[in-house]
C-alpha cells in the first residue's frame, strides 16, 4: 500500500519535514537530503528546549543577554565571567551560591544560567526555598515524597532561590538537608541568599544541620559576593527622577 509523504514522516517519527520541507532550496540530492534532516533536526532541539524551559518552572524568564554585569559583583579565583556563562560549573557538577543583599541581580543570574543551561539540552529544576519545603512537607504528609525527590533527582541542575527570607521548623529543615546532600557530587546546585553563612542557622535552626549542608555546598562551589544598592530600588528612583517635576509634587 502506497503511503503518503505525511504518513512516512508520522511512521518514522519526523515531525517537521513534511510541513516545512518545500521550505528547503534544492541544490544536488545529497544536499537537499541534509538540509531537510537539519531542519528536522533544528525543530527537534528547539521543541526539546521549549520543554525543558516549560519543565523547570521558572518565576519568570530572564536571560544573559539581558543582565546588567556590576563590578559590585566579586568573584572568586574559582572562576570568571566568561566560564560561568560557559557553564563549566555543570560540565563539572559543580555549584553557584550567589550571596548578597536583595535586589542585586542574584535570581536574575541563576535565572539565565538555568534558561542558558535548558538551551543546551539540560533538564533543571527551579523553586523558591520556601516553596521546595513546602512541597516536601505535604509529600510527607500525603505519602508522596519518594515521588517528589525521584522528579527532582531527574535534573541536571537544580536552582535553590531566596535561602534565607523564611525560617523552617525542624522537619522542613531536615528534608531540603536531603535534597541538598542527595545532589552532592551528583550535580549542579545554584542558590541564591542574602545571607551570609554564618547566619544561615536562622533558617534552619540547628546549628550541626546548617555547618552538614553549607559543607556540602561549598565544597566543588564557586561563591559570587553581590554589594551595592537595589537594582530595583536604583530604576524605580530614575525613573521618578526622569518623571517631569509636576508629576511628582505633592
Amino acid at each position: 500500500m502506497k503511503m503518503d509523504l505525511k504518513e512516512i514522516c508520522k511512521a518514522l517519527h519526523l515531525a517537521y519535514i513534511a510541513d516545512r520541507f518545500e521550505e528547503v532550496a534544492y541544490e544536488t540530492k545529497e544536499q537537499f537530503l541534509r538540509d531537510v534532516l537539519a531542519l528536522e533536526l533544528s525543530f527537534r532541539q528547539k521543541a526539546k528546549q521549549a520543554r525543558l524551559i516549560k519543565k523547570a518552572k521558572f518565576r519568570e524568564l530572564k536571560w544573559l543577554k539581558d543582565y546588567e554585569w556590576s563590578d559590585q559583583i566579586h568573584w572568586p579565583t574559582t572562576t570568571s565571567k566568561e566560564e560561568l556563562c560557559d557553564l563549566r560549573f555543570l560540565e563539572q557538577k559543580q555549584n553557584v551560591l550567589l550571596l548578597g543583599s536583595p535586589g542585586t541581580g542574584k535570581t536574575h543570574l541563576a535565572t539565565a544560567l538555568g534558561l542558558k543551561a535548558c538551551e543546551r539540552g539540560h533538564e533543571v529544576r527551579f523553586f523558591r526555598v520556601a516553596d521546595l519545603v513546602a512541597q516536601l512537607e505535604e509529600a510527607l504528609k500525603d505519602g508522596t515524597l519518594g515521588r517528589l525527590k525521584r522528579q527532582i533527582d531527574t535534573c541536571e541542575l537544580l536552582i535553590l532561590d531566596e535561602l534565607g527570607y523564611v525560617p523552617f521548623q525542624k522537619q522542613g529543615s531536615e528534608l531540603l538537608f536531603h535534597i541538598i546532600a542527595d545532589c552532592y557530587e551528583r550535580k549542579s546546585v545554584i542558590v541564591t541568599s542574602n545571607l551570609e553563612f554564618g547566619q544561615w542557622n536562622r533558617v534552619f535552626g540547628d546549628n550541626r544541620l546548617t555547618a552538614a549542608l553549607v559543607d556540602r555546598l561549598v565544597h566543588h562551589a564557586h561563591i559570587l559576593a553581590f554589594t551595592g544598592e537595589s537594582y530595583r530600588l536604583r530604576h524605580a528612583l530614575s525613573a521618578v527622577q526622569s518623571l517631569p517635576s509636576h508629576s511628582v509634587e505633592r
